[in-house]
């Protein structure tokens, strides 16, 4: 195998991952299933060539690890992105080995990158992470690779190797491994707030909204309560209401408490809009919305509100 296809492909189409999205290059034709190329004659272990995405929402991190990639000659860098949303794009189009996932990101995070695909279209995983010892602690467990930023290049070697060695063995962590993690992971965000530092988490600024239209984004302080719908959320804005599929406990875990709460199991109220609140019968309450709509607030929830408004 000739030297230096650790760099996208000169002469290869540009393709665009969504927005935020840098896309170095996609390769003229799509790999078949195992997404491996080999030289015809050449050694297996010697002619393999794995292509990867890397996805981290810090531009000089994304950089840095991109370059680092390129300095091993069976690495094939097909795309760079930014946000999650590229990333989902990124990996659906070009259907990558290997996928260098960074964890923390705006809007939708790595955890929600993988929950998107679903475990049977996710490729090899090596999650990109700042210190986080419950996420570490549930790699582990699961059997999961990462890089702990900073991480110097013999780690990177060594996440590497392992890469190379599941997808010569195919002994990549099975859809049920990785959903084992997700369901650690993603359905617990709430468990991970208490284990880290408050002062870290990266709250959810806007929610996104698809329509036929198209998508856009909605800042979250335009929300003015949510309600569960099936397998989605209602929305309630003052401009109208928007479907989202989504979960309220996962939701509820990515905004910032001090600006919701939850009333009963299937609401979720912004403090600041509710109006006033009356008792009902049984100890549970009636809440009033400034728009003049009417929400239970049962005894389970009640004190969360009592310590939110105090003062």
């Amino acid at each position: 195998m000739a030297a230096g296809t650790g760099r996208a492909r000169q002469g290869a189409a540009a393709v665009s991952a969504g927005p935020a999205a840098q896309v170095d290059a996609a390769p003229a034709e799509m790999p078949g299933r195992a997404g491996l190329r080999r030289e015809r004659g050449a050694n297996p272990s010697e002619a393999m060539t794995f292509r990867t995405i890397v996805v981290d929402d810090e531009p000089i991190a994304r950089t840095r690890l991109q370059r680092l990639l390129q300095k091993h000659a069976d690495v094939d860098v097909v795309a760079s992105c930014a946000t999650g949303e590229a990333a989902l794009e990124a990996v659906r189009a070009l259907r990558p080995d290997v996928l260098f996932l960074d964890v923390q990101m705006p809007e939708l995070d790595g955890f929600e990158v993988l929950h998107a695909l679903g475990p049977d279209a996710v490729p090899v995983v090596v999650f990109v992470t700042a210190y986080d010892p419950y996420a570490v602690r549930a790699f582990e467990v699961h059997a999961i690779d990462y890089l702990l930023k900073p991480f110097t290049p013999e780690r990177l070697d060594a996440a590497l190797q392992h890469a190379r060695s599941q997808l010569s063995d195919r002994q990549r962590p099975g859809p049920a491994r990785l959903e084992e993690l997700l369901q650690t992971l993603v359905g617990s965000h709430a468990e991970l707030g208490k284990l880290l530092d408050g002062a870290s988490r990266r709250y959810l600024r806007r929610v996104l909204i698809k329509q036929r239209g198209g998508i856009f984004y909605l800042p979250v302080t335009e929300i003015n309560w949510i309600k569960t719908a099936g397998n989605y959320l209602q929305i309630h804005t003052a401009s109208g209401s928007y479907l989202i599929r989504e979960t309220l406990a996962h939701l509820e875990s990515r905004l910032d408490p001090d600006l919701f709460l939850r009333t009963h199991r299937t609401t979720l109220v912004r403090t600041d809009f509710i109006k006033e609140v009356r008792p009902w019968f049984a100890g549970d309450f009636v809440v009033e919305l400034r728009d003049g709509t009417k929400l239970k607030l049962s005894r389970r929830f009640a004190d969360r509100l009592w310590k939110a408004t105090e003062g």
